[in-house]
């Protein structure tokens, strides 16, 4: 049987170009998961997942969130819900959720910035996994109206030079630079 849900990630990734090796590798991998069936499955060893940096254009800030497992500042977003098949729609409804934010919306346009295939060590609960994640750029006209969704997963505003220093992950300080790139253009 033919599955056409996961079409939206295909679509997405239609016009994408890595910047670099990896990333040409990330995103034949995702790819491949597309053509083989559900790439949302959380069964699956690689499974898809979409997350964004949010942003207030006009200051030039990005909202970071406390990711309580990773023990780290990161963007937000993550799983698909059962019956979800467009990255766009998990991350706009991972962000309201993360964020409070009711007024998030693709920016500049909804193009994908990243793809990055992320390991993700073993819990409790589940075995050591990777995330074939689609990254996004969400912004927000009501900056001040950010709470988080949960204590634990605290919120921050801060400049692209802070979030720069406040991380370590290579990936997502590639993902600032890119954001940076995208303010300079539609700033």
């Amino acid at each position: 049987m033919h599955h056409t849900a996961p079409a939206p990630i295909a679509a997405l990734l239609a016009g994408y170009r890595p910047r670099t090796a990896a990333e040409s590798a990330d995103v034949r991998r995702v790819l491949d998961l597309v053509a083989a069936g559900d790439p949302w499955s959380r069964e699956l060893p690689l499974h898809v997942t979409a997350s964004a940096l949010v942003v207030h254009p006009p200051t030039r800030r990005v909202l970071l969130r406390w990711h309580v497992r990773m023990r780290s500042w990161l963007q937000i977003g993550g799983h698909g819900d059962p019956g979800e098949r467009d990255p766009l729609d998990v991350v706009l409804r991972e962000g309201a959720e993360e964020t409070s934010l009711d007024d998030l919306v693709c920016w500049p346009d909804g193009a994908v910035r990243q793809v990055v295939v992320l390991p993700v060590p073993a819990s409790a609960t589940e075995p050591a996994h990777e995330h074939a994640d689609l990254r996004f750029v969400l912004a927000t006209g009501q900056p001040e109206r950010a709470r988080p969704e949960q204590p634990a997963a605290a919120l921050r505003w801060l400049s692209l030079p802070e979030a720069h220093a406040l991380t370590a992950e290579p990936n997502l300080r590639e993902l600032f630079t890119r954001v940076e790139e995208l303010l300079d253009q539609h700033g």
